[in-house]
């Protein structure tokens, strides 16, 4: 049976995740611990893949616009299958950080330009789509520390570095596989001609000045830096009140299967009935979700709280892709796209570190607050300017 190029970009995504996931998730950390990384070191060699989408993800997606999306494409690819090999052959806490980065790579190029890939080739089915999309790259995300550590423990008795060789080896496979996979997508014409090609700088300049684009970037920046906040500290609230990490574990594991079935059906929802008005919705939604967090404190309580941020982020970011898509025209989508996940690692990253100074001070109801109220100014400006800035580029 022949896939289609949209099939194929979903098979792409999950093992190109699943297998950037596992390299991380989680053994990163105990194979950082035995090559001599301090707690520091390995906080440091964590950052740099996230670190890696912030400085790569715009250029891709700007490059793809000039030179079509399936170079980019193969070009990530190749970072997926020779990537695994740096950490069979890392010695040092040095050349395992260069290796991660280097991983961040293929994530950063891959993830804005498939998007845009995907938009380019759905109108009327974009938010479903891309909802689809990023399901699929979530299940690779959910089912990664699963494998990961059924890895770990089969190599588990083994001496020093070798004890880890199941598990990269196991990212080799998935990466090959990726490469291949992206390599059977066509090659296509790109959207402008080499001499009649707008220079990078244009390309930005004219999404910087789109003001839906901003928008919907400034919604999803502000939703994952509350989730990037839940990410950090609700493990530690779920043990605070008494419970187990393995409860905080199957919690957010049970959010992650949330947000990968309900995507395409939110994004869906958003084709029918418009996006704006699920953006706003979504993010009101989102930020009473983390102002109620800190006061969770039964099992039932921090289940239903869990499960809430995970449809309430489900349902703001389905709409909010789709949107920034749609305001982009197909010659400036990889570079929104671009400078959408570039904003999304930043607020992503940044959440955590507000979030945990806020907490330093205030506990964990203090930090889960700030980061609502975080979304909920995001959720205001979009209500605000949102709806007259898409009416006035659609009639422009």
């Amino acid at each position: 049976m022949r896939l289609s190029p949209f099939h194929l970009l979903c098979l792409t995504g999950f093992l190109a995740i699943f297998g950037t996931t596992m390299a991380k998730n989680p053994v990163l950390p105990f194979f950082a611990e035995s090559l001599g990384a301090d707690a520091r070191s390995i906080g440091l060699v964590a950052s740099l893949s996230p670190l890696a989408g912030v400085l790569v993800s715009l250029p891709a997606g700007m490059l793809s616009d000039r030179i079509g999306r399936g170079r980019l494409l193969r070009l990530s690819g190749l970072f997926f299958a020779l990537s695994p090999l740096g950490y069979l052959w890392a010695g040092s806490v040095w050349e395992l950080a260069l290796v991660r980065f280097i991983h961040g790579l293929a994530t950063g190029i891959f993830m804005p330009v498939a998007m845009a890939q995907v938009a380019d080739m759905h109108d009327a089915s974009r938010g479903e789509r891309l909802g689809l999309m990023s399901s699929v790259t979530q299940l690779g995300r959910f089912l990664a520390p699963l494998a990961g550590g059924i890895l770990l423990g089969l190599g588990g008795t083994l001496p020093g570095k070798e004890g880890f060789t199941w598990v990269y080896a196991g990212c080799l496979v998935l990466g090959a596989g990726a490469a291949f996979l992206v390599f059977r997508l066509p090659v296509e014409t790109p959207k402008m001609k080499a001499a009649d090609a707008e220079p990078p700088a244009a390309l930005l300049w004219a999404v910087l000045r789109n003001r839906p684009v901003l928008l919907g970037c400034v919604v999803e920046a502000a939703a994952l830096f509350a989730f990037g906040t839940f990410e950090a500290f609700f493990p530690r609230h779920v043990r605070d009140a008494g419970f187990g990490p393995h409860w905080a574990g199957a919690l957010m594991a049970m959010q992650v299967l949330t947000v990968a079935l309900s995507k395409p059906v939110f994004g869906r929802l958003s084709d029918r009935k418009g996006r704006e008005r699920q953006i706003v919705f979504g993010a009101l939604a989102m930020a009473a979700t983390m102002f109620a967090m800190g006061q969770a404190g039964s099992l039932v309580s921090l289940g239903a709280i869990s499960l809430a941020l995970g449809l309430s982020l489900s349902f703001t970011l389905a709409a909010s892709t789709a949107y920034i898509a749609d305001a982009s025209p197909a010659q400036t989508r990889g570079t929104a796209m671009g400078l959408l996940g570039s904003i999304m690692d930043i607020g992503h990253s940044t959440g955590p570190l507000a979030a945990g100074m806020v907490i330093a001070v205030y506990g964990n109801v203090g930090g889960f607050f700030c980061s609502g109220l975080v979304v909920l100014a995001a959720g205001i400006v979009f209500a605000i300017h949102g709806l007259g800035a898409a009416k006035a580029d659609r009639h422009s």
